[in-house]
């Protein structure tokens, strides 16, 4: 009891310590906001806040063999920059609501929780907050591993002049939520489509008498169970904590590997990290070899593309864009080479912006 006691003692200590150091950081984001305003610099620096993180985490590995876990250390950091920067400024987020949605859990990983955050009904609505310059920044979704692109969020940068400032990837975990104690007594499935098909085989296995029911969000699936004792949402677990609901099974998705990429809209371009990607849409001429043409630009200067997808632009009857996600910055020297012999050979290229890659959860 007595070596008990005393490890207590120096955990308490230890405590002390880092409330003080804390307060220290605080009191320093405090100057170094001063310091920004003073010479007209933008308060949010999102290409700093990824320096410290990945610091850290190479610090963690390197000099303390990771006695404490990196995943949460990427987690403690983002909190202690997102309070700091809530000391120099109130950031504004809106994202595509309602609440306690995947959307809005990919904007708390990103930005943290001392963000005021603004939940709106479309991604449309998403990017004309940010346009407007009633909010910072803006999260939609853009891509998920079962359902594919989001295209109405590829299409927004067809009139949109906003850039992609950043991504955050996160790992699709869905739970059964319900009043209830037991799934035994349950005899109605509310969520999103797209929920409910990627739990498709664990319903049938489980609740293969349920009825199953389309809603508008998982958020509002939940809303609607609260009121209904035989029934249960398909949903996150931020949501259960949001509206109170018991777990009844957790991780009902089908495929483990399910993630989804939704990315942050701002007005301004990030500077280089050392590990960045960038996104562009371009559209070529109608003539034979021209996609070829295009596409060769970036084999040329050895630019690896992470992604193409087609759309329709929207011009013309049978006329296609090209949306393309590629590894590097637009002012990495090959990927600007690229860009321009991309830029001599296509009708049209929009780069949509270069942004730190996302630091990757486990599922």
């Amino acid at each position: 009891m007595e070596e008990l006691r005393e490890l207590r003692s120096k955990i308490d200590r230890v405590d002390e310590q880092v409330l003080y150091l804390l307060n220290e950081r605080a009191r320093l984001a405090k100057k170094v906001g001063e310091v920004k305003k003073g010479l007209g610099l933008e308060v949010h620096a999102p290409e700093r806040e990824r320096e410290i993180v990945n610091r850290m985490i190479r610090l963690n590995r390197e000099v303390y063999g990771e006695e404490f876990p990196t995943e949460a250390i990427v987690h403690i950091y983002r909190e202690i920059i997102s309070a700091c920067l809530s000391l120099e400024k109130e950031l504004k987020v809106a994202y595509l609501g309602p609440k306690a949605t995947f959307t809005h859990q990919a904007a708390l990983e990103y930005f943290g929780f001392s963000t005021h955050y603004v939940p709106v009904s479309t991604i449309g609505d998403v990017f004309r907050e940010v346009e407007l310059g009633r909010v910072d920044y803006g999260v939609v979704p853009v891509e998920n591993t079962t359902e594919g692109v989001v295209n109405y969020t590829l299409d927004m940068f067809l009139e949109s002049d906003l850039r992609i400032v950043g991504e955050i990837v996160i790992p699709i975990r869905l739970n059964l939520l319900s009043t209830a104690s037991h799934t035994l007594n349950i005899t109605t499935v509310y969520s999103h489509k797209h929920a409910l098909a990627q739990c498709k085989e664990w319903l049938r296995r489980n609740l293969p008498e349920a009825k199953l029911v389309e809603t508008e969000s998982t958020a509002k699936a939940c809303e609607l169970v609260m009121e209904i004792e035989d029934a249960a949402a398909i949903a996150s677990e931020v949501a259960a904590y949001t509206y109170h609901l018991n777990i009844l099974a957790d991780s009902i998705q089908d495929n483990p590997n399910n993630y989804t990429r939704f990315i942050v809209v701002g007005k301004r371009a990030m500077r280089p990290t050392g590990n960045d990607k960038t996104s562009l849409i371009f559209a070529v001429k109608d003539e034979a070899g021209a996609l070829f043409k295009a596409l060769e630009s970036f084999y040329k200067y050895g630019v690896n593309l992470t992604k193409i997808v087609s759309r329709p632009s929207k011009k013309r009857l049978w006329d296609y864009v090209f949306f393309v996600d590629l590894e590097g910055h637009s002012e990495e020297e090959h990927v600007q080479k690229a860009l321009e012999l991309l830029k001599e050979r296509a009708q049209l290229v929009k780069v949509l912006g270069s942004y730190p890659k996302a630091i990757l959860q486990e599922g």
